[in-house]
């Protein structure tokens, strides 16, 4: 925007930057608020896709946690299993190895 200062120095301005701001400012406006009725528009559906993904990530973690859990505790039991087996032997000395 181009501004003349006058010889009292208030700023003038000129009417063809006036309305070219105008102009520009009109469509900036309009411009948002085509977004915003888009937005309002799609919102619902982002919403229902936001839940979705959501869901569908928790379950693969809850997944995933269960079948690390699941080894763990089959790896936890064979170590039990083998340690039964060296306690009901006895400790492993030279005399009877």
């Amino acid at each position: 925007m181009f501004l003349l200062i006058a010889s009292d120095r208030t700023p003038i301005v000129e009417p063809k930057t006036i309305k070219s701001t105008l102009l520009c400012m009109c469509q900036l406006l309009r411009r948002r608020q085509e977004l915003d009725y888009h937005w309002k528009k799609n919102a619902p559906r982002l919403r229902r896709r936001n839940l979705l993904t959501g869901l569908a990530i928790g379950a693969f973690v809850v997944g995933i946690y269960t079948i690390v859990s699941v080894k763990q505790e089959r790896i936890v039991e064979e170590l039990d299993d083998e340690a039964r087996i060296h306690i009901s032997r006895g400790p492993r000395t030279s005399a009877n190895s």
